[in-house]
């Protein structure tokens, strides 16, 4: 649960009801592919219970998942295809087909495979966290949060949300951290880690990736001072949950420490329940910790959009 974290601020006035967000969500409910369909995007049940709630709230935190499934049939073969059906109208006709209609045989040539394409399921977690006015999704890139942040806000149209942004940058912020000459440099509750990467920002663009490695040294600060700076670097919060920080304020690679988790779920029936509770509980302290680890939140320009209405 929550491998990664990309974290919106959600507008001050905004607020609804689970069973307004259930009602809302509930049309765009996920229905596999069809015959000929090249993707299908939709809400699914968090806890895995078929035609159960697809909004839950636990301890207040509210919880959805969007599943997104795919056909795959690769080009060489539509290619291929499409190139059968061009000869032999060449062939009967003695004429090759001009672009239009070549562009209409390959797209005919890509439907009639889809049937036979595998399909690929994805899903990612949105948690909604009102008493902060938080939003995260576990998409693992940027891209795929911009379909979940799509999906949510066709569903629930009027939901201002803002992609956070620190004060310090995190690139600033991380380079100031592998710099430090001490532990006691780095931020409060939050600890350094054995892994980072570096890039520098000229033409070649050189990479020094250091894993299982000892980055409090001078070899670091050298890379540092020739222009590498740290595009990722791992860290730990308060001894209880590690994680890998992007230059873009992602939060990749969670996992929980030793101790967390112990006895949360196994052999229980809530152990949904007692997982979004602890994983939402231990995250909703290291975000704020991190933020203001860099400075605190960056103020956003211009007013908050009207919200939805609570239902």
């Amino acid at each position: 649960m929550f491998k990664n974290l990309i974290v919106y601020r959600i507008g001050a006035d905004w607020s609804a009801t689970v069973e307004y967000m259930e009602e809302a969500v509930s049309p765009a409910r996920f229905v596999e592919c069809g015959a000929t369909q090249e993707k299908s995007i939709g809400w699914i049940e968090p806890r895995g219970e078929k035609n159960g709630a697809l909004v839950e709230s636990i301890g207040g935190q509210r919880i959805l998942k969007l599943q997104i499934e795919t056909k795959a049939v690769p080009g060489a073969v539509v290619k291929r295809k499409a190139q059968e059906q061009i000869e032999q109208i060449e062939k009967a006709t003695g004429r090759k087909p001009g672009k239009r209609e070549v562009k209409e045989i390959r797209e005919d040539a890509l439907l009639a495979l889809l049937p036979m394409a595998f399909t690929k399921q994805s899903s990612v977690l949105v948690w909604i966290d009102l008493a902060s006015h938080l939003l995260m999704t576990d998409a693992g890139s940027q891209a795929k949060a911009d379909e979940v942040i799509t999906a949510l806000v066709s569903a629930l149209p009027g939901l201002p949300l803002t992609l956070v942004q620190t004060t310090v940058s995190p690139q600033v912020g991380m380079t100031q951290w592998l710099t430090a000459q001490t532990p006691e440099e780095w931020p409060l509750r939050l600890s350094v880690e054995r892994e980072c990467e570096l890039k520098s920002n000229d033409e070649e663009k050189s990479v020094v990736k250091f894993t299982r490695h000892n980055l409090l040294n001078d070899e670091i600060r050298h890379h540092v001072a020739q222009g590498k700076l740290p595009v990722k670097l791992a860290l730990s919060w308060d001894g209880r949950v590690g994680f890998v920080l992007t230059e873009t304020l992602q939060l990749k690679k969670i996992s929980f420490l030793e101790g967390v988790f112990d006895g949360s779920s196994a052999g229980k029936e809530d152990g949904f329940d007692a997982d979004v509770a602890i994983a939402t509980g231990e995250l909703g302290k290291l975000i704020p910790d991190l933020f203001d680890a860099l400075g605190g939140e960056m103020p956003l320009s211009g007013g908050a959009s009207a919200g939805v209405p609570a239902g």
